[in-house]
């Protein structure tokens, strides 16, 4: 037996609500990107270069590890305390980070910062799916992507600009007046349907897939820069996560309240989009990694200017996200964009394998364009679909699960073509310099990453045009594998079904009585 609940049409409380949203998803992209012009600066000042690269790497671990689990605990607690409870979590962790005079203390703030990251994202996009129905969702997700456009260009720029203006703590500091601002609307303005149920926290289940995503996260971050990746370090690593990852498996198989409920995977979209969200992080996160490297050491490009040069990328993306997002709410049907995006993000990456010495940036332009397009059909479409595809109950889960694979792939695709660019420019190198110049630019596994325009032009012409085309080539190999991980996105968007969107009259959630009288649901105003 089952009741269904209707929520009326919302778009007031929507557009009411919808800056606040934005703006906490934009601190969440933009604060990992806004660090890294700081990161010279904060070793002058605490010390620790070695430890640099853990700066970035414990705000990635807490946000990954957390995905999973605030989106569950959304679906058990209601939305609104629990993002509200992130965003204060992010809020005070930027302060402490801010104020940090050791590089461990940094370290340890920034991973207690990405745990309050993690619940920014999923939050926003599970309130998106509670205040709207799926068949006006796109409209709103298709704005929501642009956020992701501006943090991708806005993050270095900014962190750039009060590194050298004010000082690095800024970069952690300028959450606050922001993040304040989205609270305060929050409170005041979000109202949601709220689930009351009793229920049990499956902390064994949170405690493995802790461990494991943990692993998972060290061995993208690790492999082939810090160890490599037949070392002792990284097989263990992987056989952690391999262990406690299939211990989690069966252990929510039998939990009364899984964290992950493994059951949403029955469902053959819920399946797919997750597959194709996985593809989609591994191809555009792991390629797209190297292209300011390209375009700062090949095209002569400044810092500054290589992350301008990615704005054709951004538009394509942002244009598309919002014409998708509008088609499908006044036709309700979806299918075509996940072809249409997988098939654009082959012919980007294929276009952007053409690159060398001689390409031009308005070349290159050409194929930011086509990834973008393509990336603009898939971005929010994936989460669309796997939001339809589950009970609204579990918004949350379905929110942080597509959002954690896309996650994991950018994570696997940055480490794998990472080693596939120093691979290729060590062999290049070799040929064309010798084994020395291999060794010394290479060698590191920094892969010309070192190499500034001033040192670049004080090498000897020979050495200087060897250099660029090992890195051309290098740049140009990775993108031929990114084509192979990409072509797999349009064969799998071929099998998703279309299933209607639910509408006004369904827009709410379908609460079904609980099997068991011990764990009842009910629905009320939060």
């Amino acid at each position: 037996m089952s009741e269904t609940v209707t929520v009326p049409k919302r778009r007031p409380e929507v557009m009411a609500v919808l800056p606040a949203l934005m703006l906490a998803m934009l601190l969440a992209m933009l604060d990992n990107m806004i660090v890294s012009p700081a990161l010279p600066r904060i070793v002058t000042d605490l010390g620790g270069i070695q430890y640099l690269s853990w700066v970035v790497t414990a705000y990635i671990l807490g946000t990954t590890v957390s995905t999973p689990i605030w989106g569950k605990l959304g679906d058990l607690y209601g939305r609104k305390k629990v993002f509200l409870s992130s965003i204060a979590i992010f809020l005070v962790t930027s302060a402490l980070t801010g104020m940090s005079q050791s590089i461990w203390e940094l370290v340890g703030f920034r991973a207690l910062q990405g745990l309050g990251a993690g619940g920014l994202m999923v939050g926003a996009f599970a309130i998106i799916g509670d205040l709207v129905p799926p068949r006006e969702r796109g409209r709103y997700q298709g704005m929501m992507a642009g956020v992701m456009a501006v943090a991708m260009i806005a993050g270095p720029l900014a962190g750039g600009y009060i590194t050298d203006h004010l000082s690095w703590r800024w970069a952690f500091y300028v959450n606050i007046p922001l993040g304040a601002i989205a609270f305060a609307l929050l409170v005041v303005r979000l109202r949601l349907p709220k689930y009351r149920a009793e229920h049990r926290i499956d902390w064994f289940g949170v405690l493995l897939l802790t461990i494991g995503i943990t692993a998972l996260v060290l061995i993208t971050t690790w492999a082939g820069t810090k160890y490599a990746w037949g070392s002792s370090q990284i097989l263990g690593l992987g056989a952690l996560s391999i262990v406690t990852l299939v211990a989690f498996s069966l252990l929510e198989r039998r939990s009364p309240e899984p964290i992950l409920p493994l059951g949403v995977f029955a469902n053959r979209n819920f399946s797919l989009v997750t597959g194709i969200g996985f593809l989609v992080g591994f191809a555009m996160f792991g390629a797209i990694a190297f292209l300011p490297l390209f375009m700062q050491t090949v095209q002569g490009a400044s810092a500054t200017n290589s992350g301008l040069l990615l704005l054709p990328m951004m538009g394509g993306l942002l244009v598309t996200s919002i014409i998708g997002g509008q088609v499908i709410t006044r036709t309700g049907r979806y299918k075509v964009f996940p072809i249409l995006g997988g098939i654009g993000v082959v012919a980007g990456m294929y276009l952007l394998a053409q690159l060398n010495v001689d390409t031009t940036k308005f070349e290159s332009s050409i194929g930011m364009v086509v990834l973008g397009v393509g990336l603009g059909f898939l971005m929010q479409t994936t989460i669309l679909i796997a939001q339809n595809s589950v009970d609204p109950r579990d918004m949350g889960v379905a929110s942080s699960t597509a959002t954690f694979f896309r996650s994991i792939g950018g994570s696997f695709g940055v480490a794998i073509f990472g080693a596939i660019f120093n691979h290729t420019m060590t062999a290049e190198l070799t040929t064309r310099l010798g084994p020395a110049a291999a060794n010394q630019f290479a060698g590191s596994g920094g892969g010309g990453g070192q190499i500034t325009g001033a040192a670049l032009r004080a090498l000897p012409a020979p050495v200087r045009e060897g250099l660029l085309n090992s890195i051309a080539i290098a740049t140009s190999d990775i993108f031929w594998w990114a084509v192979g991980a990409a072509v797999l996105v349009p064969v799998l968007a071929i099998f998703i079904r279309e299933v209607p969107l639910r509408g006004h009259d369904e827009a709410g959630p379908r609460v079904e009585a609980a099997p068991d009288a011990a764990a009842p649901v009910a629905l009320a105003a939060e």
